[in-house]
């Protein structure tokens, strides 16, 4: 796979297609223009550039997804711990609630999560 970062308004392009897929291409063009004001011609453009990205495919003008919302996003997670903070969650934690106060609903959300992993491990 190549670059997989994206920019705004790729992310919000590549939103749509998550939200639909399997979307048309023309249905996808159609969004484009009301949700982004994007003329045919520069949906089928950024179309492409993510499927040379590897993230979607077009196939016989059928878009679908390569990679899951939830897969890419937690791929940029792990790249940006791995690129800031020399691959370390706590290091990460740190930063965060350094200048964040976590709720404590958030706490107990991490606590649980802490809490299945061990037990998965």
């Amino acid at each position: 796979m190549h670059d997989l970062q994206l920019g705004a308004v790729e992310s919000r392009f590549a939103d749509i297609i998550w939200q639909h897929e399997p979307i048309s291409s023309s249905a996808l063009a159609q969004y484009s223009a009301e949700q982004l004001n994007w003329k045919k011609t520069t949906s089928y453009t950024v179309l492409k550039r993510l499927c040379d990205k590897g993230i979607f495919q077009n196939n016989k003008g059928t878009v679908t997804a390569l990679i899951s919302r939830a897969d890419f996003y937690a791929m940029q997670s792990e790249k940006f711990v791995d690129e800031t903070f020399d691959g370390s969650l706590p290091a990460f934690l740190a930063a965060f609630t350094a200048r964040k106060h976590l709720s404590s609903e958030e706490i107990a959300a991490l606590r649980r999560m802490v809490a299945e992993y061990e037990e998965d491990t």
